[in-house]
């Protein structure tokens, strides 16, 4: 089985090819790049380099957020009109829980951290001993209040993400020794990780992929002030 992993979520691009359980091609970048203009001759030369056709993947995978918005929905919208125009089964992953499988092997509970600015955060944290079952619901939290759920669960806590580092200083105030920074190795998303993810769950229906929608975890400034509005009219 072929499989195309698209990650646009946040900062970094992720995108790979993974035939029958084995990485063909894959590719990475953490830098200031505008994903409408990098996302998409990212995977042109996944195919190129691999030698494959479209037409010959068997499924998509994709970052489905929580995340940069308009991130998640570049990397969303291009899974979607391939998986469309090409046929194909379409699954979403958490992009925190996707953060959080970089440590499959870290025997504890693992924190996914992603800046929402304004000291909020995109976060979720995950057993790792039990096979990533959530402990702290992905979610927007205040980091005051993430902190203080994760400081409820006393036990150390391996923080994971690029962003942490913007937040080190609080949480080494809040958690003290129970804080453990995961290597920056661990901080980039992996496309082949979120195929591996995926290929666990069971394909949906193609045409799923009409009712299949970004997940956001708050609403757009955007949106909210409309809300705030409408409530004071």
């Amino acid at each position: 089985m072929i499989w195309l992993g698209i990650d646009t979520s946040n900062s970094p691009l992720a995108v790979a090819i993974v035939k029958d359980g084995q990485v063909v091609a894959e590719e990475v970048a953490n830098i200031k790049l505008n994903h409408s203009i990098g996302a998409m001759p990212a995977i042109e030369r996944l195919f190129e380099r691999t030698k494959m056709k479209p037409a010959e993947i068997d499924a998509i995978a994709v970052g489905e957020g929580p995340g940069s918005y308009t991130g998640v929905r570049i990397g969303v919208t291009i899974a979607k009109t391939l998986a469309w125009t090409l046929k194909k089964p379409l699954v979403g992953i958490s992009s925190l829980k996707l953060l959080a499988a970089n440590a499959a092997l870290y025997n504890g509970v693992v924190c996914s951290i992603i800046d929402a600015r304004r000291q909020n955060v995109y976060a979720g944290a995950y057993n790792m001993t039990a096979g990533l079952t959530s402990v702290v619901e992905d979610g927007h939290y205040s980091l005051q209040g993430l902190l203080e759920k994760l400081k409820e669960l006393n036990v150390p806590v391996m923080f994971v993400g690029h962003d942490v580092d913007l937040f080190w200083e609080s949480i080494l105030a809040q958690l003290g020794n129970h804080a453990i920074r995961a290597p920056f190795t661990l901080d980039l998303p992996s496309a082949s990780q979120l195929i591996q993810l995926a290929s666990q769950q069971e394909l949906p229906d193609i045409e799923a992929v009409h009712s299949f929608v970004p997940q956001y975890r708050r609403l757009a400034e955007a949106e909210a002030n409309w809300i705030k509005e409408q409530k004071g009219q």
